[in-house]
């Protein structure tokens, strides 16, 4: 009776509690405010009773009211980012507080599973590599980024709180952060000269369902709400639950955009991961309002994914991932298939997270900053011409040719038995104006009828653009 009690304290409306003004953990001290926008600062206080809200870069406070729960939202203006610390002072019900170290800049939402979860320290005997490096060099960006860690937590009904504040960027704080929105926000911060916040919501093994409401969860034939609260799931895969518990806290921080590493707990449910996902992202939007919001997207990495190196179930969860950013607008997807090192397909947690990161800011710069020459888009494939024995492959941004000049790899083909063979694919740089080509072949196919490339759990292909941007996986027949 003691522990319900206590549930049903901690559910009461918060001014019930507290008379003086009382914020959400993610308002306070070292907190970065989204630039150019009116930012949304909320709390709880007196029903009815008056709240200003001001930051030091205005004389003019904003003033609203506390609605019949006590309830209350400033949208709060901001001015350009800069790495000037600032204050905001929250007055009402006789009491006023002062948010210090507060920055303007650029925030982002970073979530998924445990690969975004993933800290700089590592997981249990999986490294983060140079992370060490990472940690030390920390200081130097001490007032250029923050990251604000949420606990990993679900629940059965949305939640008005979740603990996690926001913590400099320091040596000592630093293992803490989310390893691939750290190097997030250091690259975007040096490309576009503003500090950048991370809201850093990712839940290890969780699956796109546990990110969901009830209310969309139940339109899915294979989705069982009632997993939510059995005992015989994992925690990490019942649906709605971080939906209910980490995300909706924090709906609507005023934020640039979404960051997403998730998939590989929804491997084998490749059919209806990109309607769910596309479904997810509109409900994220919706709760930010902002239906045109960025969400940028990690393919998952190599890894045996229960039925072997060489087999295919990662590689279709790879492929819906694409397919959920080509139906779902403003979305990008960077590629991590070329980050396996030798020996780890055993470790769903590979180490190389900077690449992954600097991908992601790279990404943003170019599509959300405006940034000139830079290269963010994997090449992908644009056509297949069929010809005997050969097949002509040519691809969307790798017009003007890709690397290595020689040795290509990570190709296979197939005839109309469908059982795949590796090829050797060559690179042709016609005369002009003919464009550069891969040319695809086997001497075991003497009809070539499908062509796949890094199509399987542990992908071994080395083709690159001519910046280094790896092709994105792909396979020309469907099953």
């Amino acid at each position: 009776m003691k522990r319900l009690t206590s549930i049903i304290i901690a559910s009461l409306p918060l001014c019930a509690m507290h008379a003086a003004v009382t914020l959400p953990e993610q308002i306070g001290d070292n907190m970065v405010l989204q630039q150019l926008a009116d930012a949304r600062i909320w709390g709880w206080a007196t029903p009815g009773s008056e709240i200003k809200v001001a930051g030091d870069w205005s004389a003019t406070p904003v003033s609203v009211k506390t609605d019949s729960d006590g309830a209350w939202t400033a949208m709060l203006p901001t001015p350009a980012g800069s790495f000037t610390p600032h204050t905001v002072t929250v007055e009402g019900d006789g009491s006023s507080l002062t948010l210090d170290n507060v920055l303007v800049g650029e925030v982002w939402i970073a979530s998924g599973q445990s690969n975004m979860e993933m800290p700089l320290d590592g997981f249990w005997s999986c490294p983060v590599e140079n992370a060490n490096r990472a940690i030390a060099e920390a200081g130097g960006y001490t007032g250029r980024i923050r990251m604000c860690t949420l606990p990993l937590v679900g629940e059965l009904t949305p939640q008005q709180r979740v603990a996690g504040q926001w913590k400099e960027c320091t040596v000592e704080n630093a293992p803490r952060f989310s390893a691939v929105g750290y190097y997030f926000a250091r690259t975007l911060s040096d490309l576009i000269g503003v500090p950048v916040g991370v809201i850093s919501a990712a839940y290890g093994g969780s699956r796109v369902e546990g990110w969901l409401p009830r209310e969309i969860l139940a339109t899915y034939p294979d989705v069982d709400i009632a997993d939510a609260s059995s005992d015989s799931i994992p925690h990490y895969y019942r649906p709605m639950v971080m939906y209910n518990a980490m995300l909706k806290p924090v709906a609507g921080y005023t934020a640039r955009g979404f960051l997403w590493n998730q998939g590989e707990s929804n491997v084998g449910l490749h059919d209806t991961y990109p309607y769910h996902l596309s479904d997810m992202i509109k409900e994220w939007r919706r709760l930010w309002g902002n239906d045109s919001m960025p969400f940028y997207s990690v393919q998952l990495p190599g890894y045996e994914y229960g039925d072997g190196r060489y087999a295919t179930s990662g590689a279709l969860l790879r492929e819906a991932q694409q397919k959920a950013m080509d139906i779902t607008p403003n979305c990008g997807l960077v590629t991590s298939i070329d980050l396996q090192q030798p020996g780890q397909y055993l470790q769903i947690h590979p180490a190389l997270k900077q690449p992954i990161g600097e991908r992601l800011a790279w990404m943003a710069a170019v599509r959300d900053y405006g940034v000139k020459g830079l290269r963010c888009e994997s090449p992908r494939l644009k056509e297949v011409e069929f010809n005997g024995d050969k097949a002509i492959v040519r691809l969307i941004g790798g017009e003007e040719g890709v690397g290595p000049w020689q040795g290509l790899t990570g190709f296979e083909v197939a005839g109309d038995d469908r059982v795949f063979y590796p090829a050797e694919a060559v690179n042709v740089a016609g005369p002009w104006p003919v464009l550069p080509y891969i040319e695809v072949s086997s001497p075991q196919v003497k009809e070539i009828k499908s062509v796949r490339y890094c199509f399987t759990n542990w992908p071994e292909g080395n083709v690159i653009d001519l910046r280094g941007l790896p092709l994105l996986p792909f396979r020309t027949d469907s099953w």
